[in-house]
């Protein structure tokens, strides 16, 4: 169920919808274990350009009371803020953006799409003034270029002139409208932005033109510059737009994915017959009805029907999985056989789908080290540049102020640092997404960078090489004490852990339960898990009121004598000593040699840490051909093995799926979980592979090696152009038209660069 906030904000702020608590959970999630008070959201801000946009758009909400946090992506043009529903409301910190110049708009939201299209066709009407202006101004420029002074009179190019000066006036006040505002906005917040110098530079284009328009025997009369000034203007809204297209392109592969829920559903009654309600009122326990070709809004179980459901959206994999009544189903699987009807178990957030939405959402908007310098970088860069377009200026004034206008123009024009900003975070993005559609999930960008650089390799044993299900073979038990009661009481501690072994015992105390009455008979009170070692408790006696305590759990836990052992062994004991032993027969994960012997051909050095015992943890190791491998660790040991590599210098993956691997997974320089893990272990990992698929690391680090290297073509061709058309521009031999196509050019390639990943092969 949605989460209520705890409070609400005076009545000035409550009339808007988007402060709706029931609207929350479509852009955003509740954190955990803040009561419903403290939430994540996620919206779109079209307005961002550059490293200074994020800044500007963080500085903007660190003054409102409520927002604890804001990051933005550049590339994505999304900002992820956490605020606190007991101090605002999303209606308060959405018109602070508005109030800086950055509208915003709820991700998953349909007015979203709306505002989207609004944008586009408003800067393609831009663009397109701009092209028209630009090739009547061309068709005027044109006889000053093949005409000899002698061949074309004074009075016909001071009519070329004034026309053009005509045709050029819609590009300044329509075309160049958007740089006009954003560059004010910046002023009136004492910032600067990538549109304050492309502002200038046009600004002075058109006035030097001018004045060289009406005082053609003057300082500037010599030659005018609407040619140069319609052609940099129409480049530059030429690169926005391809910008613009392309980014749609790779982002909407990633978000279509996610946001393809229906908004309405039909809902059972009581007396069996169907309604149709909004998707968003969809509550636990309601019972719906879902046909053929229709996605499920929810996690849910079967009740009825037979049929076949596609749930690509979390595995990558395209073929359908057959339901029956008391199946479960995922919200976002589409429903491809015949029609079921389904209970609601979780809905919004709380849903596998909504976890997912939420992180590939925190992924697309964390910013990386390499790109948060560069950001850090783009306010003094600005100004740097400001600095030497008036060095340039003033270098040339004395000579000829002319051609010292133009070159600061051009300074100012050719050095905005968007391609710059841009060819990290978009690399980083186009993979992500890419990874998101087969079924992994990257949940903090640097992770991808990171793994590439990669040396050592490091595995959980159990549930992570081996299967999770392990089948018990063995039961040994103390003399008095049926084996039907031992495995009992087993169970009942084992309930409490969410240890594969623990499970597979549960699994195995069903099977017996079903041959002896007695092994139900067990009742416990102050169970205590300690992660890494085992289960506690008190087993109580009803017939004489007596407890006693029971540990479930490694030979050192239950202090007792370990029995030498290739196979998985898990002891019981109680106030007597030694009870039980169950012994698991452990069956490695189909793709876990295949795995191992390609990380081992990659040159990577693979080892296994693991809590169980030494003797089955080796007969592992020497079925993987795996050399270094430890078992009987604690988390603690686990930790410190992993510390002792990085102090060595070694850069270290840990791959595991148990809460006793959440401490080493956060302490790895990247952490890999499975999609079978228990939940501490995905919230601390920063890959999740949700198909469990032990050989998905494969396509995770060739697509982390592809994106570092497109990452380094991107930086090297941003630095390049800098050093390039910077003293091309200082001594005057840059026009501003072809400074303007550069800096375009420059942007769309980094973009349409990164855009290769997401076709690469692995």
């Amino acid at each position: 169920m949605v989460t209520q906030p705890s409070a609400t904000l005076p009545t000035p702020f409550i009339d808007d919808p988007i402060d709706d608590p029931i609207e929350w959970p479509v852009f955003g999630r509740v954190l955990d274990g803040t009561g419903g008070s403290r939430w994540e959201s996620f919206v779109s801000v079209d307005a961002v350009y550059c490293a200074a946009c994020a800044i500007t758009i963080e500085n903007a909400l660190k003054p409102i009371v409520g927002v604890e946090s804001t990051s933005v992506s550049v590339a994505g043009r999304k900002a992820r803020v956490t605020w606190n529903a007991d101090l605002t409301q999303p209606s308060v910190w959405l018109q602070a953006l508005a109030q800086a110049g950055y509208p915003a708009r709820p991700v998953a939201d349909v007015r979203n799409e709306t505002g989207r299209r609004a944008d586009t066709r408003k800067a393609l009407w831009r663009w397109m003034v701009a092209g028209l202006c630009m090739m009547q101004v061309m068709m005027y420029a044109y006889p000053s270029y093949v005409a000899d002074r002698q061949e074309m009179g004074a009075d016909a190019q001071y009519l070329m002139r004034w026309a053009s000066w005509l045709i050029s006036l819609p590009v300044v006040l329509f075309s160049s409208a958007s740089f006009f505002d954003k560059a004010l906005r910046d002023l009136r917040h004492a910032r600067v932005g990538m549109d304050l110098p492309v502002s200038i530079g046009i600004l002075i284009t058109f006035l030097v033109s001018t004045a060289g328009t009406f005082d053609p025997l003057g300082t500037f009369g010599h030659e005018v510059y609407f040619d140069s000034l319609t052609m940099f203007v129409f480049f530059l809204l030429s690169g926005r737009l391809l910008e613009l297209k392309l980014r749609d392109r790779v982002f909407f592969a990633m978000d279509s994915a996610f946001h393809k829920m229906p908004q309405s559903v039909q809902r059972q009654k009581a007396d069996g017959s169907l309604e149709v309600i909004s998707a968003k009122r969809v509550v636990q326990g309601d019972v719906l009805w879902v046909p053929n070709g229709e996605a499920f809004v929810a996690d849910g179980l079967v009740l009825s029907g037979h049929s076949h459901v596609n749930e690509s959206v979390l595995t990558g994999e395209s073929q359908s999985v057959a339901k029956s009544p008391g199946d479960r189903v995922i919200a976002g699987s589409i429903n491809t056989g015949t029609a079921v009807t389904v209970q609601v178990e979780r809905v919004g957030h709380q849903t596998r789908l909504g976890e997912i939405m939420a992180l590939m959402a925190t992924a697309q908007t964390t910013r990386p080290s390499v790109a948060g310098l560069a950001d850090r970088l783009a306010k003094p860069f600005l100004l740097v540049v400001l600095l030497v377009a008036g060095l340039t200026a003033l270098f040339w004034w004395s000579t000829d102020p002319e051609r010292g206008l133009m070159a600061a123009v051009a300074v100012l024009i050719v050095t905005c640092p968007c391609a710059l900003s841009l060819a990290t975070p978009s690399a980083l993005l186009v993979s992500v997404g890419r990874l998101a559609k087969e079924g992994v999930l990257v949940k903090r960008l640097e992770a991808l960078e990171l793994l590439s650089h990669i040396d050592t390799v490091v595995f959980d044993k159990t549930g992570t090489l081996t299967q999770d299900a392990m089948a018990v073979c063995k039961v040994e038990h103390r003399d008095g004490v049926s084996q039907a009661r031992a495995v009992a009481i087993g169970s009942a501690l084992a309930q409490h852990s969410a240890h594969p072994l623990s499970r597979s015992l549960v699994q195995f105390s069903k099977q017996v339960q079903r041959l002896d009455a007695d092994a139900s008979s067990v009742q416990l009170t102050s169970v205590k898990e300690t992660i890494g070692f085992g289960v506690s408790g008190l087993l109580h006696d009803p017939a004489t009121q007596a407890k006693t305590s029971a540990r479930l759990g490694s030979a050192n836990f239950c202090e007792v004598q370990a029995q030498a052992c290739a196979n998985s062994v898990v002891y019981l004991a109680d106030e007597m000593g030694w009870l039980a032993s169950f012994e698991f027969d452990q069956l490695l994960r189909d793709d876990a040699l295949q795995t191992v012997r390609w990380l081992q051909s990659s040159g990577k050095d693979v080892r296994i840490l693991s809590g169980d015992n030494t003797l089955a943890t080796a007969s592992v190791a020497q079925a993987l051909g795996v050399v270094h491998a430890w078992g009987d660790l604690s988390p603690a040991h686990k930790l410190q093995h992993i510390q002792t590599l990085q102090e060595q210098g070694h850069q270290v993956a840990m791959v595991g799926d148990g809460i006793n691997d959440a401490l080493v997974l956060a302490a790895a320089n990247v952490s890999v979980s499975l999609g079978s893990a228990v939940p501490l272990a995905q919230n601390q990992c920063d890959v999740l592979i949700q198909s469990s698929a032990l050989f998905d690391l494969h396509k995770t680090y060739q697509q982390a090696l592809l994106t570092v290297a497109v990452i380094r073509q991107n930086l090297a061709w941003a630095l390049a152009y800098n050093v390039v058309a910077v003293p091309m521009a200082v001594m005057g031999l840059l026009p501003a038209w072809a400074a303007g196509l550069g800096m375009a050019l420059s942007s769309l390639l980094v973009v349409a660069n990164a855009g290769r990943l997401a076709r690469l092969d692995h």
